[in-house]
């Protein structure tokens, strides 16, 4: 009787190339698309939500994993909020909005300090569910009232190590301009980037 030959084992080989850019993570899977709630047109008034796309999330995530300590960390916050507020902007009026409160009285899309801090702060939680901040907690809005009537919120983060609190700030400016990043005693004291 004749004993069948196996078929010899096929190996495949992997160009070293490849294996190189699998083990860093470039040809990983795009990033799931996520959805965040978000407001606009003062007192957080309307409400939407915006979907944020695997590619977009990508760039988000690269930025974040740039940093090298919790100082480049906040600068890619600040970065991130700003490519957030651009994504929601192609979903939602929101583009329209002006920094400040004067530049953007009755215009569709407007955002005050609530709409911002409420918006800022659903970004973050997003960054942090998805284990992209490394140095720094997400924390609840905070208000500041340098005047009494005139308060003000504002998104805050605590970077870890040190427990110092900051305020990620994106009222000040036009949307898709990266926010305003000031230690909690500076922006409770009345900081505003024209004072940096």
């Amino acid at each position: 009787m004749r004993r069948r030959r196996r078929p010899a084992a096929v190996v495949f080989q992997w160009p070293a190339k490849v294996l190189l850019l699998l083990a860093i993570g470039l040809l990983a899977a795009p990033a799931a698309a996520d959805q965040v709630g978000i407001c606009y047109n003062y007192d957080c008034s309307t409400q939407a939500n915006v979907i944020i796309t695997g590619r977009p999330l990508l760039k988000i995530r690269a930025l974040l994993r740039k940093a090298r300590n919790a100082e480049e960390e906040r600068q890619a916050i600040a970065q991130a909020i700003g490519q957030f507020e651009t994504i929601a902007a192609q979903q939602t009026p929101t583009g329209n909005d002006k920094g400040g409160n004067e530049n953007d009285d009755g215009v569709e899309g407007r955002m005050d300090c609530l709409d911002h801090s409420h918006n800022t702060t659903a970004y973050l939680k997003l960054l942090e569910q998805r284990g992209w901040l490394k140095y720094h907690r997400v924390l609840e809005r905070v208000m500041r009232a340098p005047y009494i009537v005139n308060d003000h919120w504002a998104a805050r983060i605590v970077e870890t190590k040190t427990g110092q609190e900051y305020i990620v700030d994106s009222w000040f400016f036009d949307n898709g301009h990266p926010a305003a990043i000031f230690t909690l005693e500076d922006w409770k004291a009345g900081a505003s980037p024209d004072e940096h």
